[in-house]
């Protein structure tokens, strides 16, 4: 049996929930204020900090896993380029989805701690966000932003840091990733193995039993952060 807490981790409960009204999102009602003071400091160096994801429930993470599976939504190669997902072995194509997409269960944006930022300073309204590590750097539109998001993150000046900064083989770079410490470093080790297998056996989520078959993998590599 999963309790509440466990329903936690898992995005299958939001009493912890808040609004911010401001800044758009719903997140963990104690990373609220955090993120807020980091919008602040943002401001303060000329940048309007954007939320462009937040919590993401079970249901929400299972719909964009299942619509991948089955074809319905693009899976991305490391180069960005679509991939021909119906080419794939079952598990090359759970892989293939894991390089972008959590499992459902699996996803830290399950805990509210979680967000996907950027920087809109005159930004062209029509432009279409990607959330791509070209967005970032070079003259990518977030560059500079990021640049100072590093800049505030080696400063220790919030508890916010970059689970996915570094590519290890895992799920792919993302540097508009942050998470808040002090909460997802307590959630992402309470969030064991079985119990994401557990509520997996129960849910009718595509290519199951190749994930539960690979699932030791899984949570070693895209699971787990150091």
């Amino acid at each position: 049996m999963i309790d509440w807490t466990h329903k936690l981790l898992l995005g299958l409960d939001e009493r912890e929930l808040v609004e911010s009204p401001l800044l758009g999102c719903r997140v963990h009602q104690q990373m609220l204020d955090p993120l807020l003071f980091l919008a602040e400091r943002a401001a303060s160096a000329g940048f309007i900090l954007k939320v462009a994801s937040s919590y993401r429930s079970f249901e929400r993470q299972l719909l964009i896993w299942n619509s991948k599976a089955r074809g319905l939504r693009p899976v991305l190669s490391d180069a960005g380029e679509v991939i021909d997902i119906n080419s794939l072995s079952a598990r090359d194509k759970v892989f293939a989805i894991l390089r972008w997409s959590a499992l459902p269960g699996a996803s830290r944006h399950h805990w509210g701690t979680d967000v996907d930022v950027y920087g809109a300073v005159h930004l062209d309204p029509e432009y279409q966000l990607q959330l791509t590590v070209a967005e970032t750097q070079g003259n990518g539109p977030f560059a500079e932003f990021h640049r100072w998001l590093s800049d505030e993150l080696a400063q220790g000046n919030s508890d916010f840091f970059r689970p996915y900064a570094q590519d290890h083989g895992g799920i792919a770079p993302e540097p508009w990733h942050l998470s808040y410490a002090p909460l997802a470093t307590v959630f992402s080790r309470q969030l064991t193995q079985d119990l994401l297998r557990e509520q997996l056996e129960q849910t009718d989520v595509e290519l199951k039993q190749t994930v539960l078959d690979n699932l030791d993998e899984i949570y070693q590599r895209f699971i787990v952060v150091d």
